[in-house]
């Protein structure tokens, strides 16, 4: 989905004006050795700028397609994160309110109520936890016993899904739920637990930097060739046309490196967490019959998703 087919000028400016800086400088100083030093022993050959120009291209797209495998192998852990929510959401309700009548309907609407908004919690948990951030949302949705328990713990999503598994024992315990229905939510218990895994793999590991280090050299090298190159046909107009080239190829590298990175925080370009767990959150309390519901994240200026 697209939100919009434009990306406003200020944006591109603001994110991209160093590199058309650089390469202007990198250019002019190219320029100057070639008139002063280079011209005078020989013409720079064109073929160097041209296949170094094509390997480039070639190793910035590799780099680029890993880096996008990255952003999308997060972006469907979070799907799955959502589909499992609901699932989650809807066995429990489905499973433990019907056909149970006076206090047992109650105590098991209770309990149901409690795991539903723990999840809610966790999701928001999770995504502090992956982005670094220290967000209070998720405190409307649990004890203060709740929020002390986890606090003790280096990972507070994983000791959520422990309190889950707590409650939903004391279900089947109390014969709310049978086996069939116990071992179907559970399955959904161990599905957030993997994913939460998949997206923790994602964030610790680390993308080598070879890549980024050589790419970025690499294109440096060949601003330097190109406007020598080019300097003995059209003069100092090499400067603006290397200038541009040099300006397009760190831009792309530079998209490669925000994909890289899906869930790292004020990411415009990273998986829109914010918005996936607030939709998460408004179709869980429907869910509840809950009153208060938030509104839906939307775009920043029409222009991206956090």
């Amino acid at each position: 989905m697209l939100i919009t087919e434009n990306v406003r000028l200020n944006r591109i400016l603001s994110g991209t004006w160093k590199n058309f800086v650089f390469s202007i400088a990198a250019c002019s100083v190219a320029y100057i050795i070639n008139e002063l030093f280079v011209k005078s022993l020989f013409s720079f050959p064109v073929f160097i700028p041209t296949v170094l120009g094509t390997a480039l291209a070639f190793f910035i797209g590799f780099n680029n397609n890993q880096a996008y495998d990255r952003w999308w192998e997060a972006r469907k852990i979070w799907g799955s994160l959502i589909n499992n929510s609901r699932t989650f959401a809807r066995e429990l309700i489905s499973y433990t309110t019907n056909n149970k009548d006076g206090e047992e309907k109650e105590n098991s609407s209770i309990i149901t109520e409690k795991l539903i908004t723990r999840h809610i919690a966790f999701l928001y948990i999770l995504k502090n936890n992956l982005r670094n951030t220290a967000h209070e949302n998720h405190l409307s949705y649990l004890s203060a016993k709740e929020t002390e328990i986890i606090a003790k713990h280096s990972n507070q999503p994983n000791a959520l899904l422990l309190l889950q598994s707590y409650d939903l024992n004391a279900l089947y315990r109390n014969k709310i739920l049978d086996g069939f229905r116990f071992l179907e939510i559970n399955h959904a218990l161990t599905a957030f637990g993997e994913d939460m895994g998949k997206a923790e793999r994602i964030r610790n590991t680390v993308f080598p930097t070879t890549y980024y280090f050589y790419a970025k050299n690499f294109i440096w090298i060949f601003i330097y060739c190109v406007t020598m190159a080019m300097g003995n046909s059209i003069g100092m107009w090499s400067i603006l046309f290397g200038s541009l080239l040099g300006y397009v190829f760190f831009t792309i590298q530079a998209i490669g490196q925000k994909l890289v990175n899906p869930f790292e925080k004020d990411n415009v370009m990273g998986a829109p967490l914010d918005q996936m767990t607030r939709t998460v959150e408004i179709t869980l309390l429907e869910m509840l019959d809950k009153k208060e519901i938030p509104d839906p994240i939307v775009s920043a200026n029409a222009d991206y998703v956090m």
